[in-house]
């Protein structure tokens, strides 16, 4: 573990176990399966070749919390993660520059031109397909060379490196600084993970090593750990009326040994309740809807911050996650509608239908809009775009208000875009001061406002960075193509966005004409042309999706789908709660898209089945045609909904339980050799 010279491998602790134990021990309780020690870089390389999982590698002269070590091995954000300190660089250490969380440049201080916003903290976890990268970036750092392009990769072993400088080179940053610099230039993803209230310093002497260790001391670990599972930047509405009590909920569920699955759960149980009491009406039943709602949304603050605390993360969790957020605000809506109807407000279905139309449409941008501002963070800022510019002034106009944190511009922000808890309060107080049709009138007022300021702003930024992403995905998938669209013929000059937002007009004359006429039923045959209308968007399905604003061809298709859909029903006479819940099994299909997309994951397993955009829409027209709308409807709906389930079976518990079993089997009893 340790090599001549290092200035950190003889220190001594106040218990008086050498640094280097010490830091090993800690890595163990971190979680660490396995410790080894690599008194040279090509020792660590020797390791990465042979590792089949994740390694956590240090430096021996870090100083922290255990709970640092244990947030870095257990990190969700991604494979790859470095330890970020806010310590003055000193010479030898490595500046890094971050944005939106991940590690765009790291090396000397001079190298990043003022633009460093930490230091690295001697510590990073490796993910699995990264290995390849540390081996070539551990042998070019021993050698005192610039690492050569290596393949791109998207707790076990733990390999703690000396902290002085190896042998063969006057290079005199440490050998665990120069391993993280070449890793970086090779264009590895790598996440920042943040100290914040918790304590971590690289020290070079006793004397740094004895305050180094007073700072650890002063500092409550389990205390700051519950405080730091409140998310470190969040909406207003969550910030001062939710985040300033639910880590009392998190330690009381821990003490409990709830899951963060089991308070999803939990969560989901009291939004539909709420749904319940708004569809009851009554001023009694809509105060306490609007009470469990309040509660159901605590809860869904509590489910992530208890994963946080307890270092309890899944793929599966994750994923439950996100669909549980839109499945209960979608019930909610539900609620409402069927509340507005039942007392004679009006057309309620109508306005919950265009709310959760609205939301889908608006998150499916934003989840796009995150994908491009990682995508050009990853980027060299001269590839990112022109200088200068609109586009360029509100870029640096959005950094500064994020930077000024707790201002009045910085909650304006924030707030404006109606995030899902401002959503929440905003129904659970019309609802308990008025009734369910101010609150469907409101959420579609402020949501229409919100998607107007954002949809603005985003666009102009998106073309000054000039990015593309959907070419950097499956965009078949993304864009939901089914039969129909992968075979037209494809149109290139108008570009795949220009098409898809051609498709949606068709559908919504179709609609307004079915709303407004007096004989809906009598525009069947119109079906057939807003459908041709509608496939114009699959004429870009095989185009290269680069433009700068492509990124929204996913959300033009989503809408023009909707409008579709819910064009046929009015014109079928099926009834508004029929229409909501086919959207709404549409729009689950289309969030598990979007979460697979956060998640990094591939296809569902039966995605082929659902039979995309285009086949939903034929089908549609068909049975529109035959007079059949509301039987067709709910058959189609039901097949998408069984399809939807059998995929999450077999992704999430099938095919796992397959994996494991074929891991598990011995050779030469019918298993797979494992690897």
């Amino acid at each position: 573990m340790l090599a001549a010279g290092t200035p950190a491998a003889g220190l001594s602790t106040a218990t008086g176990e050498l640094l280097a134990d010490r830091l090993a021990d800690q890595l163990r309780r971190a979680g660490a399966a396995e410790v080894r020690f690599a008194a040279t870089l090509d020792e660590l390389a020797a390791l990465a070749d042979a590792a089949d999982g994740p390694l956590l590698v240090t430096g021996t002269d870090l100083v922290a919390h255990t709970a640092v070590l244990r947030h870095l091995a257990t990190s969700p954000v991604g494979p790859t993660v470095a330890l970020v300190l806010t310590d003055p660089p000193v010479p030898g250490r490595t500046a890094v520059r971050e944005e939106r969380g991940q590690v765009v440049d790291a090396g000397p201080l001079t190298d990043l031109d003022g633009d460093a916003t930490g230091v690295f903290g001697g510590a990073l976890r490796v993910g699995v397909d990264d290995l390849p990268n540390l081996a070539a970036a551990a042998r070019a750092a021993a050698v005192g060379a610039r690492p050569v392009t290596a393949p791109l990769g998207p707790a076990g072993d733990v390999s703690p490196l000396p902290a002085g400088g190896g042998a063969g080179h006057d290079d005199p940053s440490s050998a665990v600084d120069r391993l993280f610099a070449g890793l970086a230039a090779l264009g590895t993803l790598i996440f920042a993970q943040r100290v914040r209230l918790l304590v971590a310093h690289r020290v070079e002497d006793a004397a740094g090593l004895v305050a180094a260790e007073a700072a650890v001391t002063s500092v409550d670990e389990d205390r700051a750990e519950l405080r730091l599972a409140v998310k470190e930047k969040d909406d207003f509405f969550t910030t001062y009326f939710v985040s300033t009590w639910s880590p009392h909920v998190v330690r009381w569920a821990a003490r409990l040994r709830l899951t963060p699955t089991g308070v999803t759960v939990i969560s989901v149980l009291f939004a539909l309740a709420a749904a319940v009491l708004f569809g009851v009406g009554g001023r009694l039943a809509l105060v306490g809807g609007a009470v469990l709602l309040y509660l159901g949304f605590v809860l869904d603050c509590v489910d992530g911050q208890l994963a946080r605390y307890t270092r309890h993360f899944s793929a599966w969790g994750g994923w439950l996650d996100t669909m549980a957020d839109r499945a209960k605000e979608y019930l909610v809506y539900a609620g409402l509608g069927f509340g507005v109807s039942h007392a004679g407000l009006g057309n309620g279905w109508a306005l919950a239908i265009a709310a959760m139309t609205l939301q889908t449409v608006r998150h499916m941008t934003d989840t796009w809009y995150g994908v491009l501002h990682d995508e050009a963070a990853r980027r060299p800022r001269a590839a990112a775009g022109a200088s200068g510019g609109i586009g360029d002034r509100l870029n640096a106009a959005s950094t500064r208000v994020q930077a000024d944190t707790g201002s009045l511009s910085y909650w304006l922000k924030r707030t404006v875009v109606f995030p899902i808890g401002e959503r929440w309060a905003l129904i659970a107080l019309t609802v308990a001061l008025f009734n369910p049709l101010v609150s469907l009138i409101a959420v579609l007022v402020w949501g229409a406002l919100a998607f107007a300021y954002t949809g603005a702003l985003r666009t102009l930024r998106a073309r000054w960075m000039w990015v593309p992403v959907l070419d950097t995905v499956d965009a078949t998938l993304h864009r939901d193509d089914g039969p129909v669209a992968r075979r037209l013929p494809v149109v290139r000059p108008m570009g795949p966005l220009t098409l898809a937002v051609i498709a949606a007009p068709g559908p919504a004359v179709l609609l307004v004409t079915a709303l407004w006429g007096d004989t809906p039923d009598g525009l069947r045959w119109a079906v057939p042309v807003a459908l041709l209308v509608l496939l114009a968007g699959g004429l870009g399905a095989g185009a290269a999706h680069n433009g700068p604003l492509d990124w929204l061809v996913p959300a033009a298709l989503r809408a023009a789908e909707y409008l579709f859909a819910i064009a046929v029903g009015v014109v079928g006479g099926a009834p508004g709660w029929l229409i909501f819940a086919y959207v709404f099994v549409l729009t689950v299909h289309h969030y598990d898209l979007t979460a697979r997309l956060e998640k990094r994951q591939t296809a569902p397993p039966l995605h082929a089945a659902t039979l995309g955009w285009d086949g939903r829409s034929v089908v549609l027209t068909l049975v529109a045609i035959a007079g059949i709308v509301r039987i067709g409807m709910a058959t189609l709906g039901a097949y998408l909904l069984v399809v939807f389930v059998a995929s999450v079976v077999l992704a999430w518990f099938v095919r796992p339980a397959r994996g494991a079993r074929a891991s598990a089997a011995p050779v030469g009893a019918g298993g797979a050799v494992p690897r």
